[in-house]
């Protein structure tokens, strides 16, 4: 066709959906994903400041003598941190942590660091995840998180059961940055559907705040949790925005730099003396250089083979970003909310936008709130400031300023009676938006929406009912010292091809 009629037709529709595509990316600002949030209040804001100094925290060394602490110190006591696990101490199979117990605010915080770029075992967790590879409580969840999550409950649920008994009054608060954000959803998940492994710890006690997060579980799920996890995301975060399919290119490149890197310093370390030669002889034209080693780039050696099967991959990046372009483009976003196991940033969003489109510089943050269905940060912006953004520093910098604006504006204009009514009617309104999002997504056919709770932070009675029945017949069927990892394959069978799915109740 593209011959006969003498355009290359393919190729101009191809152009005119990329220039479509970036034009679309170009005039979208992430101020367009929360427009029609409402704004959060200083009350249910307070936390997120304090959580982010206490991941801070965990980068330090000796907090008794820190490096790094920003204005203010991180308000932690040296002497209530329980117990503080490092890189060497998890084995690379969870990023590092601390567990602080919090008198002033009665809470008992595990706090979770982000990724570490000279680490690849945080690369190792962070991708070993493919759309769909793991399911669990209906829906599906990051593979690499969920096992991570499961290490650091195996290590901390003695702990955890007894300062929980302890302080029965205290909150269980699961935070983290980045990586870490993503462990701590999988840790609420866990522990919520696991409430018996914690003393019967009540629902309502537990909580999470994902800084930052990684998309790590399917809709359903990022729904129903979301009144017991939070994510807040500065402006124009990537990470959030970044899909399965889209990190799966990532990891193919990373993975395939990394092999070829490796490749070519073996082939320079064991040859390195033949290729000098062959270089210096050809450079100062002596006399025609001899043939390379036939074993460096042999097609049927190991090395060889997998050195140009990587740069095959590196050279099909492109046409990878392309392909990507077109589904963006051709797929609607209504299909995709069908799709169950398409991952999410998880439960009740909070987005900080201190910018505006097409202005210079920084302007006084809002914070906007809600628990949507589409629109859930599904594009990337093009913006240079879609990875500072990322930095914890700078989320916590910026969620101190939009909350010391907040109480400012609420000790010029209320009274205390009229804080406490406000308190009342952010309950009502968070209540409200969790019930709609659930009819939402049950509304747009998203597989496994469960129909709206009739209490916030709790489903139905007969849920509610049904829920302590298999906690009690878990319980039963498990000893006490079973592992969290045994505890979550346990909610798996295997069919006839070796599968790994969700066991029928």
């Amino acid at each position: 066709m593209s011959i006969l009629c003498g355009l290359p037709l393919v190729e101009c529709v191809y152009c005119l959906a990329c220039a479509r595509w970036a034009w679309k990316r170009c005039l979208h600002t992430a101020g367009h994903d929360s427009e029609n949030w409402g704004f959060a209040t200083a009350e249910e804001f307070e936390p997120i400041p304090r959580l982010c100094r206490y991941i801070l925290a965990v980068y330090e060394d000796d907090l008794r003598h820190p490096l790094w602490a920003p204005p203010g110190g991180y308000g932690i006591s040296p002497d209530l941190l329980l117990l503080k696990k490092t890189y060497e101490d998890t084995r690379g199979r969870a990023p590092p942590y601390v567990l602080y117990l919090d008198h002033e605010h009665e809470d008992i915080v595990l706090a979770i660091r982000g990724l570490n770029l000279a680490k690849e075992s945080d690369y190792a967790v962070l991708l070993d995840n493919k759309l769909g590879k793991k399911k669990y409580d209906g829906g599906y969840v990051h593979n690499g998180l969920l096992k991570a999550a499961g290490w650091v409950l195996d290590a901390e649920c003695e702990v955890l059961r007894e300062l929980v008994a302890k302080h029965p009054n205290y909150t269980l608060t699961f935070v983290g940055h980045s990586l870490g954000a993503g462990v701590a959803a999988m840790l609420t998940m866990v522990v919520v559907q696991n409430r018996d492994r914690l003393g019967n710890i009540d629902r309502k006690r537990v909580r999470c705040y994902a800084i930052a997060p990684a998309r790590c579980m399917s809709l359903n799920l990022a729904v129903r949790y979301a009144d017991v996890i939070n994510s807040v995301v500065l402006q124009d975060d990537f990470l959030p925005r970044t899909a399965t399919p889209l990190e799966d290119i990532f990891k193919s490149l990373f993975w395939y730099v990394l092999r070829t890197c490796v490749i070519m310093v073996f082939l320079l370390s064991i040859k390195g003396w033949k290729m000098f030669w062959h270089a210096k002889v050809y450079l100062h034209h002596l006399h025609p250089p001899p043939p390379l080693p036939p074993s460096c780039f042999r097609k049927n050696s190991m090395l060889g083979k997998d050195f140009i099967i990587n740069w095959h991959a590196i050279k099909s990046l492109p046409c990878l970003l392309c392909l990507r372009c077109m589904r963006d483009t051709c797929i609607p976003e209504e299909k995709m909310l069908k799709d169950p196991r398409r991952l999410y940033a998880p439960g009740r969003l909070y987005h900080i936008v201190e910018r505006k489109p097409f202005r210079m510089g920084r302007f006084p943050p809002v914070v906007r709130t809600a628990v949507p269905v589409d629109g859930r940060f599904e594009h990337i912006v093009l913006s240079c400031n879609a990875t500072s953004d990322h930095a914890i520093i700078w989320i916590e910098k910026e969620a101190q300023r939009a909350l010391d604006l907040m109480l400012e504006k609420d000790e010029t204009i209320e009274a205390p009676a009229k804080q406490k009514m406000e308190r009342q009617e952010t309950l009502t309104r968070h209540n409200d938006e969790y019930k709609a999002a659930l009819q939402r997504a049950k509304t747009l056919d998203v597989p496994h929406a469960y129909t709206p709770p009739s209490e916030y932070g709790t489903f139905n009675d007969e849920g509610e009912e049904n829920s302590t029945r298999s906690q009690g017949e878990s319980s039963n069927k498990s000893s006490v010292d079973e592992s969290w990892d045994a505890l979550i394959e346990r909610h798996f069978d295997k069919d006839e091809h070796g599968h790994t799915v969700l066991k029928k109740e």
